[in-house]
């Protein structure tokens, strides 16, 4: 999987390069490149905002450096995704469809965000998702970048050791995920449930479907309609 991100904060996401992603990216999995948008102005100020039409507070970001960053970046395959509190909600869903793109692109905006035109001149050329993580709204996109990068690149195939323990978290097939137990048995007073430790694995799997349902109907009830 290839992946572009533009933003004005490129060092934010040296993270990329620890953990399970950052394994990825050595063995070549998934491929990453992050564009710094001040790149793409031409003023000696590297200016990428300005004042609003119609008025009031904040700044939105031009279109021109918009244009020309996307424009060496997208290409008739990619997927364009903006973070944006007005976008459809990430799930687990839209992770495993993301997951099954070959080139994912990230456009983190800030202040009041992108020119609009920005978005619809995109649309003309390639498939564009406008994306929230939540109701509420951040500062920026590249924490929802970061977030929604980290729940893709782990479904690319190769990036988790273990594929088969994809399928047991939470938000597969509708469910919060099960509680999990180590070693110690007993801990501070407190037991792994016995059923754990019988090594009856069809009654394990009914005690973890059980708690699945509980724990769902306890903390999201709106997952079970």
């Amino acid at each position: 999987m290839k992946i572009d991100i533009v933003t004005i904060f490129p060092e934010f996401f040296g993270v990329l390069d620890v953990s399970l992603l950052g394994r990825a990216r050595q063995s070549g999995l998934i491929d990453v490149d992050v564009h710094n948008l001040r790149d793409f102005t031409h003023d000696r100020h590297r200016t990428v905002d300005d004042t609003p039409y119609g008025g009031g507070a904040g700044m939105v970001m031009r279109p021109e450096p918009w244009g020309e960053a996307l424009d060496s970046v997208v290409v008739e395959s990619s997927v364009v995704i903006f973070p944006s509190p007005a976008g459809e909600v990430f799930t687990q869903a839209t992770a495993r469809q993301l997951a099954l793109e070959p080139r994912l692109v990230f456009g983190c905006g800030r202040y009041e965000g992108i020119d609009q035109r920005v978005i619809d001149s995109t649309r003309s050329r390639a498939r564009v998702r406008e994306i929230s993580l939540g109701d509420y709204v951040l500062n920026g996109g590249e924490v929802a970048v970061m977030a929604m990068i980290e729940a893709v690149g782990r479904l690319v195939p190769g990036v988790i050791g273990n594929a088969a323990s994809l399928d047991e978290e939470s938000h597969e097939g509708g469910l919060l995920e099960y509680p999990s137990y180590t070693k110690p048995a007993r801990w501070r007073d407190l037991d792994v449930p016995p059923v754990l430790l019988s090594g009856n694995h069809g009654a394990i799997a009914a005690w973890r479907l059980e708690q699945q349902l509980e724990r769902t109907r306890r903390v999201r009830p709106d997952l079970l309609s």
